[in-house]
């Protein structure tokens, strides 16, 4: 595939890959699903650390793409470019862009990353 969205947090990640005609969907799961952030203050306070494996099967999901954008609300999507850039680095190149998103349905985020690209498309043709 051409193209690929990845809609990240902690817990889950969704990957779209399509091009003109096609589309797949994948789905990868944390293993860390139940771990909870620790409040501000308290003794060990902070975030849990980020699920290596995790991060490991997402870069495995995106690594076919041409161009990938990353979506997703909170801290993951930071964290996974992170993962990339120390263990991945020629997918973290096809990264076009990082953008805070909700939580969209897979139809909200396909249809996003159509036009993002599309409007990116234009602007290479217009160089």
């Amino acid at each position: 595939m051409f193209h690929a969205v990845v809609w990240i947090d902690h817990h889950e990640a969704r990957i779209l890959e399509f091009d003109r005609t096609t589309q797949e969907r994948k789905h990868v799961r944390s293993n860390l699903q139940n771990q909870l952030h620790h409040k501000s203050g308290e003794i060990g306070a902070g975030k849990a650390t980020a699920d290596r494996a995790y991060l490991q099967h997402v870069t495995e999901a995106v690594s076919d793409a041409t161009e990938i954008l990353v979506v997703g609300p909170g801290t993951a999507k930071l964290e996974f470019l992170r993962y990339l850039h120390s263990h991945a680095p020629d997918v973290e190149r096809k990264v076009m862009a990082v953008e805070t998103s909700d939580h969209p349905t897979d139809a909200q985020i396909l249809a996003h990353a159509r036009e993002y690209f599309r409007a990116a498309d234009r602007m290479v043709a217009h160089r």
